[in-house]
């Protein structure tokens, strides 16, 4: 038995600020700015928004859409650097308001930016091993950023759930046919404990962090799944911004075609472990029948984690969001984004 994506969900906060205004603030190029990283906007949270409230407002819409009552949920795992609280599980917090199953396992995951593809794979396998029939997998957060970093043009928030099954259920929509890790110690990014902003190494980020784990973990799914490139229909990657994945894509023979749906970074940001899920759940209202999705994520420190997913039905839209874009001045994002 595989499991199966049955409903997923996405929360993105209305609130926006331009890359352009970040970039006045400090009296920086905002064109080359915009130009090398290819983001010209990000999101951010409200003063009454954060990791929690992002995970519960996606786990309900991925309930709603799986079309399963919150009870039949028995494991809840949420993938965050930006938890609320340093002991206190967000998990917990998500299943107790979405009534799930109290019988529930619960747990919050931290691995940079692929936290949320790792709540994924706990739930397949627990899927798989018959363990539970139904359960919750969230990546979410409200990422920060130094003053003045360069991580202040992409750091956003967001998050993705997904309720995953069996794959032999009448509303299953997107199997799990395989997934795998490719995990290093490379200290890309980094944030010690009771820091209130993370280090970055800069230009290292890109060789050997990011590409070389992205690329070997595309490498081997596509060997275990006896694959070619051109053989999938959509591709996914992880988007700190939007110069890393399209680079990527290009090395792996990747079309513009492939990565279409998926690649939101230009106007959202870099949603940290929501990142690689949001782009999944776009591209699961877009994708047909037995197409094939690669899903590759990136968490610094560092490691990927890769799917091959197929289509068992064609992709549900979304209700489209009716909330109003609000784009804030770099005063108003200090409030909370330096809080």
């Amino acid at each position: 038995m595989k499991s199966a994506i049955l409903g997923f969900g996405i929360c993105i906060p209305s609130r926006r600020i331009k890359a352009q205004e970040i970039a006045n603030a400090w009296k920086q190029d905002a064109e080359a700015i915009i130009n090398g990283l290819g983001v010209t906007e990000k999101t951010v949270p409200d003063a009454g928004e954060d990791t929690f409230t992002l995970a519960f407002e996606a786990g309900k819409q991925a309930i709603e859409i799986a079309d399963i009552k919150s009870s039949q949920v028995s494991a809840v795992f949420v993938g965050s650097e930006s938890h609320p609280y340093a002991v206190k599980p967000t998990s917990g917090m998500v299943a107790a308001a979405l009534q799930c199953d109290p019988f529930c396992h619960c747990a919050d995951l931290e691995f940079a930016c692929k936290a949320g593809t790792a709540a994924m794979q706990i739930v397949d396998s627990m899927i798989r091993a018959k363990q539970i029939s139904h359960g919750l997998a969230i990546g979410a957060d409200c990422a920060q950023a130094k003053p003045g970093d360069a991580l202040e043009y992409t750091a956003a928030a967001g998050a993705a759930a997904f309720v995953m099954g069996s794959s032999e259920e009448k509303n299953a929509l997107c199997q799990i046919d395989q997934t795998l890790s490719f995990t290093t110690d490379t200290p890309d990014f980094w944030r010690a404990n009771g820091d209130a902003h993370p280090n970055h190494a800069g230009r290292f980020t890109g060789e050997p962090a990011y590409f070389h784990h992205v690329r070997e973990a595309t490498k081997g799914m596509l060997e275990v799944g006896k694959i070619n490139m051109n053989e999938i229909d959509h591709v996914v990657f992880h988007m700190p911004n939007a110069k890393f994945p399209s680079r990527i894509a290009k090395e792996l023979g990747c079309t513009k075609e492939q990565l279409e749906h998926g690649f939101i970074v230009p106007t959202i940001g870099n949603t940290y472990s929501a990142c690689s899920p949001l782009g999944l759940a776009h591209v699961l209202q877009e994708a047909k029948k037995d197409q094939r999705i690669l899903l590759v994520s990136y968490g610094s420190g560092a490691g990927s984690d890769a799917f091959l997913m197929t289509m068992l039905r064609d992709g549900m839209k979304l209700a489209p969001d009716t909330r109003e874009t609000t784009y804030i001045s770099y005063s108003e994002y200090q409030q909370v984004a330096h809080a």
